[in-house]
């Protein structure tokens, strides 16, 4: 039976792991090319991943 392995690391929320795109300005270049911006996912700052959140703890009341 196969078990489920947790994953190593969270993705990020605001850019669902695609830290870094590349958007095009719509500008045609001397050679024919296309001129383009990188821009990073600010919550992560490029990475893709965020912290694991802090473990819950359940308390039961007396």
């Amino acid at each position: 039976m196969a078990q489920r392995t947790p994953a190593p690391t969270r993705i990020c929320p605001h850019c669902d792991g695609f830290p870094a795109v590349a958007i095009d300005t719509g500008t045609l270049l001397d050679d024919g090319t296309r001129a383009t911006l990188t821009v990073t996912c600010r919550s992560c700052h490029g990475t893709g991943t965020t912290a694991a959140s802090a473990p819950v703890v359940h308390r039961e009341h007396a």
